[in-house]
């Protein structure tokens, strides 16, 4: 049966590059998959796995999303209460927490235990944003989504604000910029990544193929 990925369309992603990636994820899984971009919340409900991309401030990127009539509700039904696979990336990861607190103070969708606070690198010479090319540390080696990344993987961060978690435990891989930050988090069928995996090549490719195939 076709794994239908819901990609949603609401203002405020890289679309045309995510869609692509995933496509090529796809292709080169050789997997049973279509993918809908879409700002219809009943494509949602009925897709088997949900990404939410995220370009730009937080509150205006939550702002987009309220701004689809019933996108928010049907993005609670299919992913927090019926479990379907969820991926946020960047902002799309950052909308999962329960706080952000950029250029004012704003509620997330409170999936995860989490505020998402201004970069603070200890060393001052590093610019802000954050924008490059940086290693991931991998912190939960078992994790499906991490399947085959090897220490030293590189991906591709832009990014001024990141996620301080209550629990360690969400952390699947951090990055060091001045000081750690999560660079993916996940637990049950959440995950989220600071950096583009549709930007980050190979590697990036490699990940987003690893969400296609989890099982949660």
């Amino acid at each position: 049966m076709t794994d239908t990925v819901a990609l949603i369309d609401y203002g405020s992603g890289n679309l045309r590059s995510a869609a692509k990636a995933l496509e090529r994820a796809v292709a080169d899984g050789g997997l049973d998959a279509r993918i809908l971009v879409t700002n219809d919340p009943d494509v949602v409900r009925g897709a088997g796995r949900v990404v939410l991309p995220g370009v730009g401030a937080f509150a205006d990127c939550k702002a987009g999303l309220e701004g689809v009539e019933g996108m928010v509700d049907a993005l609670t039904d299919r992913v927090v209460r019926q479990g379907a696979p969820f991926l946020g990336i960047c902002v799309g990861m950052q909308l999962m927490a329960g706080v952000g607190v950029e250029h004012g103070v704003h509620a997330g969708l409170g999936w995860l235990d989490a505020r998402v606070e201004a970069l603070t690198p200890a060393d001052p010479a590093l610019k802000i944003p954050h924008m490059g090319w940086n290693e991931l540390i991998v912190k939960a080696p078992s994790h499906p989504l991490l399947a085959g990344v090897a220490a030293g993987t590189h991906a591709y961060f832009v990014h001024s604000y990141a996620m301080k978690v209550g629990d360690p435990a969400l952390v699947l891989a951090a990055c060091d910029y001045g000081g750690e930050f999560p660079a993916i988090v996940g637990r049950d069928n959440l995950a989220g990544m600071q950096f583009h995996p549709e930007k980050s090549q190979a590697a990036g490719l490699a990940i987003i193929g690893n969400f296609l195939r989890w099982r949660p």
